[in-house]
């Protein structure tokens, strides 16, 4: 009897913990959102909240959001079924995985990109909550960790593009397919190295009108809080470097690998962002929800400096095209990077739905946003 006493006492007692520490998470995230600021007229709310590790997102059918993670090694599915703009509904379609941080979807397919493969999940619409094994595409990439995760998208000639990082800070590897942009059929077969000289890139995205790629890329470590810049590079013709360890922003030579070189010997950004602001997933906006000074502009995810000595980041950024070319840069979305130098979240990648509003994952605290515009 005073066990069972005692048991139901511990019972009670372990319950209004899980309450109130379900209702401080609950708070901290509201904190979170009431932070984000963003232009007036424009709305945020949680799509999802129990996604650790949220890193680049694939839409699917019917409205599924296929994510990506990179040192959990899951991969989720998040269905908004009743459609109240957050998802109700999340399944994990794979886990223990290496890196998989890319994610691509066509044709009922979902492609995975690990480390050093990619895999796919066919008729994985209909199979989520019992996934199918995956079948591997390819599996030839390097297995070097560094730079190793990889950014994953369908281009519109319907083949799989991905990048190779640097497997360092700085050098000169000697394996070609390191530093490079490469596409292939999704089959597997034809790979195909685009484009070189690239440190690394986890974004990219096709201009609505040109179809010309842009990726961004994330510039050299210790030169300084300032220095060098990172990227927005754009993709026009085969066998282009883009300057990578020689030449850093279209301007620097690296004080090491630059020696001897001159940088209008390789392809110059489109813009440079301000050292060390880690700019991802990129998105130009094709919807018709955002007011129409958006349309065809470009959404960059920018997850922050690691070891600046005052931190900067952590934020969503707008950049301005006119005539094809980038003019301006601006804040869209802020608020991730506390006062005191504290992240609450980083940015990772952004995905646009149907509707026309926007989804943006978040890596640390492992969430994915949703950004509408509602006029009021």
């Amino acid at each position: 009897m005073f066990k069972a006493k005692l048991f139901n006492q511990f019972l009670a007692i372990g319950w209004l913990f899980i309450l109130l520490f379900s209702q401080l998470q609950a708070s901290e995230k509201q904190t979170l959102l009431d932070n984000i600021k963003l232009p007036k007229g424009f709305a945020i709310s949680l799509f999802a909240d129990n996604v650790p590790n949220a890193r680049t997102m694939t839409l699917g059918n019917k409205g599924t959001i296929y994510v990506g993670t990179r040192s959990k090694g899951n991969v989720y599915a998040l269905q908004d079924i009743n459609q109240d703009g957050k998802a109700e509904r999340r399944y994990i379609v794979a886990s223990g995985l290496n890196m998989p941080n890319g994610v691509a979807y066509k044709d009922g397919t979902l492609y995975v990109a690990e480390l050093n493969r990619i895999i796919r999940f066919d008729n994985i619409d209909q199979q989520l909550s019992q996934p199918p094994k995956p079948t591997v595409v390819y599996n030839k990439f390097p297995a070097k960790k560094m730079h190793g995760w990889k950014y994953l998208r369908f281009g519109p000639d319907n083949k799989l593009y991905t990048a190779v990082g640097a497997p360092c800070n700085i050098c000169l590897p000697k394996e070609e397919v390191f530093t490079s942009l490469v596409r292939l059929n999704p089959d597997g077969s034809d790979l195909e190295i685009l484009a070189r000289g690239i440190r690394n890139t986890v974004g990219f995205d096709w201009h609505p009108m040109t179809k010309s790629l842009y990726f961004t890329e994330n510039g050299r470590d210790w030169l300084g809080n300032d220095i060098p810049p990172d990227e927005l590079n754009k993709w026009t013709t085969k066998g282009q470097h883009f300057g990578y360890p020689f030449c850093h922003g279209g301007e620097l030579l690296d004080p090491e690998y630059g020696i001897d070189k001159q940088c209008k010997s390789y392809t110059s950004p489109q813009w440079n962002f301000k050292a060390h602001m880690a700019p991802l997933g990129i998105r130009f906006y094709r919807g018709q929800q955002f007011p129409k000074s958006y349309h065809h502009q470009l959404f960059v995810a920018q997850h922050g400096s690691w070891n600046r000595t005052i931190p900067h980041g952590y934020r969503i950024a707008l950049l301005t095209f006119k005539a094809g070319e980038v003019v301006s840069e601006k804040v869209f979305a802020e608020g991730w990077l506390g006062k005191n130098g504290k992240a609450m979240g980083r940015p990772v990648d952004i995905l646009e739905l149907a509707d026309g509003s926007l989804l943006v994952s978040d890596d640390l605290a492992g969430v994915i946003y949703k950004i509408t515009y509602t006029g009021n």
